[in-house]
């Protein structure tokens, strides 16, 4: 690998994957899985372990109005009724993300969407995950045909309709820590700004 090139070249990420030595699963679990790579980097072996995720998808959905659709979810790993963007797992072998985001807005909000567009993807945790979590903005709104069940963390889901300004200042504050919520918001954010 040319350092330098990463050095003076143009700012982007680089894909660029140390050669595999070994590969096994050290937990397999009911969701996802972690795993032990042994692998070739800077002349020497090493290993690291990570949790095989499926990728994820989430939705800002934006009303004619400019508020954005938050879910309050709980969540266990953090203890925490979380205020975040509707979202679920790439869990449906051969699912486009779109697809996805699409049936987890119906499944979470009720929702439907006549307009989709890629606001952004990132990698939610490099250092010990290769989950890629893909957000879409909807918009063109209208209730779902169906109204789904909801059980486990989806049981006690709240649904609030948010101005953007209003979602900003609690971000800036600190009221709200969801990694993609706070993405979405910024992104769409930079983006209005870009068209004032």
């Amino acid at each position: 690998m040319d350092l330098d090139a990463l050095r003076n070249g143009p700012l982007a990420d680089l894909v660029d994957p140390a050669p595999l030595v070994a590969r096994e699963t050290a937990f397999a679990g009911k969701v996802w899985d972690i795993v032990r790579d042994t692998v070739m980097f800077g002349g020497a072996s090493m290993v690291r372990e990570y949790t095989q995720h499926t990728g994820a998808v989430a939705v800002l959905a934006v009303d004619d109005e400019e508020r954005v659709l938050l879910i309050n979810q709980y969540r266990q790993p953090i203890g925490t009724r979380d205020w975040e963007l509707p979202a679920g797992l790439l869990d449906i072998p051969g699912e486009p993300p779109l697809v996805a985001a699409q049936r987890e807005l119906a499944e979470e909000a009720d929702l439907v969407a006549a307009e989709w567009s890629e606001l952004t993807s990132f990698h939610s945790s490099p250092g010990g995950s290769n989950e890629v979590i893909t957000i879409f903005e909807a918009r063109g709104l209208s209730a779902a045909p169906a109204v789904h069940d909801r059980t486990d963390e989806e049981a006690e889901i709240v649904v609030r309709w948010v101005g953007l300004d209003e979602a900003l200042d609690a971000a800036r504050t600190g009221r709200l820590k969801n990694a993609p919520l706070l993405l979405a918001l910024l992104t769409l954010q930079a983006r209005r700004g870009s068209r004032d």
